[in-house]
């Protein structure tokens, strides 16, 4: 089938799934509340607004990111004054930024600068950033052919589970890639997105690096998913501080074994987000 077709299906299937969770939903809601009307808001999803973010330092989009969160914090005080039918009406506006950075490494609070083996010198000469970040996990790099997703939410709005929300950030990525038919899973003891060994290839292999921030419930930072990435990056340093000889980094573009087109890639990560964390875009 062609790219648009596969659009087509992936689309078709994705909306199917979101009906099914929204008709269960207010069925639920219908059985226990069926006497109090203004319980019944058609607002039943979080309602998240999707940008992309590009031609920006990583500094920039870090500040933007922060101002965002800082803007739902805000909000939860707000909200916490309001009456009980002012509290109905009044939704938080979530965000989610697609990003493709420059050359960058990040470094998590958890994290070794030894893992960073790349001089300053030389990092200069190339042009490669590199920022003590308030994320957690080790070291990683962002660049071109890469997505970066930022998602900013605010998960009293969800769920207040930490640990539910970075497997559902896994999950995402996990359905995405086998949109093109790469199977991911989860590695213990390893947070990410993972490709076991095969015949062709003996090593276990990281496709996709979670790193997040929150608080207050609200989330910052989010996950990297190499898709054309350039992996001789990695090269510079000790990739989330994993140093087990059976482990490596790859993306999607090596393991089909050709570069994939990044705006399709979006669309499908995009779309695959609101079916995991079931929400709705503005």
């Amino acid at each position: 089938m062609s790219d648009a077709t596969n659009r087509n299906v992936f689309m078709l299937i994705s909306l199917f799934r979101q009906y099914k969770y929204i008709t269960n939903h207010v069925s639920k809601r219908l059985n226990n509340h069926h006497s109090q009307d203004k319980s019944l808001n058609i607002n039943l999803l979080p309602i998240v607004r999707y940008e992309e973010v590009s031609g920006i330092t990583y500094q920039q989009a870090w500040d933007y990111q922060t101002e965002i969160h800082n803007a739902l914090k805000a909000n939860k005080v707000l909200w916490r004054d309001l009456d009980e039918d002012e509290k109905q009406t009044m939704r938080q506006e979530h965000s989610i930024l697609f990003c493709e950075h420059s050359h960058v490494y990040t470094l998590g609070k958890s994290g070794s600068e030894d893992h960073l083996l790349i001089s300053e010198e030389l990092r200069a000469s190339e042009s490669i950033e590199y920022f003590k970040i308030n994320r957690g996990g080790d070291i990683t790099y962002h660049g071109p052919g890469q997505l970066t997703v930022y998602p900013i939410f605010d998960l009293d709005e969800f769920y207040n589970d930490l640990h539910k929300y970075v497997r559902n950030l896994e999950e995402v990525v996990i359905r995405m890639l086998a949109t093109y038919g790469i199977v991911g899973y989860r590695e213990p003891d390893f947070t990410g997105v993972w490709i076991a060994p095969s015949e062709q290839q003996a090593l276990k292999r990281k496709i996709c690096a979670i790193g997040v921030h929150m608080s207050r419930w609200v989330s910052l930072h989010g996950l990297a998913l190499n898709v054309n990435t350039d992996l001789d990056m990695f090269d510079n340093i000790v990739p989330c501080g994993i140093k087990e000889a059976d482990m490596e980094v790859t993306s999607v573009a090596r393991e089909l074994g050709k570069k994939v087109d990044l705006q399709d890639a979006k669309y499908r990560l995009k779309t695959t987000f609101a079916e995991v964390f079931q929400y709705a875009y503005k």
